[in-house]
C-alpha cells in the first residue's frame, strides 16, 4: 500500500461524511424550527470551540496535511463561513484540492521532513509518517469527532455510520 493510499482516501472519507452531517444538521433545523445559527455556533463545552471552526479547522488539516507531505504550498483559507452552504462549499473546495493530488506526490512522502508551525511562534519537524500519524491524522479526526458530537448532543440524529460516511 502506497503513503497516498493511507493518505488521501482517508482525508476524502471523513471530508465526505461532513458534508452528509452538516445537510442532516440543516435539514434538522429545518424541521425543528431552529436558527442555524443555535447549531453553528454550538459547542460542547464552553472553552471549546464552535461547529463552524470544528469544520474549519478539519479542512484545513486534511488541505494542509496534503500539502505538508508533499512539500507543496501550504493553502491559506479564511474562516468567514457563516452558514451551512458556506460550510458545505468550504468541504467541497477542500474535497477537489485533496483529490488534485496525485499518488507520486506521495513518493517518499513517510521519510521526508515535515516542518509545521505548533501554537503561534513555533515549529516542529518530524518525519512525514509521524508527522501524519502522530499529529495530522490526530487533529483531523479530532475536530471531525467534535463536530460530529456537536450535532449529536443537539438533537440531530447522526450516528456511527454517518460519521464513517456509510449511509
Amino acid at each position: 500500500m502506497s503513503f497516498y493510499d493511507v493518505t488521501v482516501p482517508a482525508f476524502l472519507q471523513i471530508l465526505g461524511s461532513l458534508t452528509g452531517i452538516l445537510t442532516k444538521a440543516e435539514a434538522h433545523c429545518k424541521a425543528k424550527n431552529i436558527a442555524p445559527e443555535v447549531l453553528l455556533g454550538a459547542r460542547l463545552y464552553p472553552d471549546m470551540l464552535p461547529l463552524s471552526k470544528q469544520i474549519q479547522l478539519a479542512s484545513d488539516f486534511a488541505a494542509k496535511g496534503c500539502a505538508r507531505l508533499t512539500h507543496s504550498e501550504v493553502p491559506t483559507t479564511p474562516d468567514t463561513e457563516k452558514t451551512f452552504d458556506e460550510l458545505k462549499a468550504r468541504l467541497a473546495k477542500t474535497i477537489d484540492y485533496v483529490k488534485s493530488y496525485k499518488p507520486a506526490q506521495f513518493e517518499g512522502a513517510d521519510l521526508r521532513d515535515v516542518t509545521f508551525p505548533v501554537g503561534p511562534s513555533n515549529t516542529m519537524t518530524l518525519k512525514g509518517q509521524q508527522f501524519l500519524t502522530g499529529f495530522a491524522f490526530p487533529n483531523f479526526y479530532f475536530h471531525a469527532a467534535i463536530a460530529h458530537g456537536i450535532l449529536r448532543h443537539n438533537g440531530v440524529e447522526i450516528g456511527k455510520r454517518d460519521f464513517l460516511g456509510v449511509n
